[in-house]
């Protein structure tokens, strides 16, 4: 199973790497996270970049993640099931909740109000 996961991981991995030198700019390491079905928050994608060892005063456009700090790191997560996704009933009550008509929708109008103002 870990192989099988590492194999995931790494063609992730690969399809952010413009430069095919085994790095991905730390800008799009949200991106291949949530390939990988995990969905973190800020402050969680955060704190990975902080296990991957990346200098905090390191200009954001100059950081780059390696594959094998990534790797390691990225597979005890998945075997952990973390950063997954909200369970659908959950998402289906907060829906509700949002549908103050109950009328089983909610328009893109009042979707940008409860995104932006609420």
């Amino acid at each position: 199973i870990v192989a099988e996961i590492e194999k995931k991981i790494t063609e992730a991995f690969e399809v952010f790497d413009r430069e095919s030198n085994k790095t991905v700019d730390a800008r799009d390491i949200g991106f291949v996270v949530r390939s990988l079905g995990c969905f973190p928050s800020e402050s969680e994608l955060n704190e990975l970049l902080a296990k991957l060892g990346e200098e905090e005063e390191e200009e954001e456009s100059t950081r780059f993640i390696h594959l094998e700090k990534f790797l390691p790191v990225m597979t005890k997560l998945l075997l952990n099931r973390s950063y997954w996704p909200i369970p659908e009933d959950v998402l289906l009550h907060a829906f509700e909740a949002l549908d103050e008509n109950k009328c089983g929708y909610i328009t893109k109008e009042d979707l940008v109000k409860y995104l932006t103002e609420e």
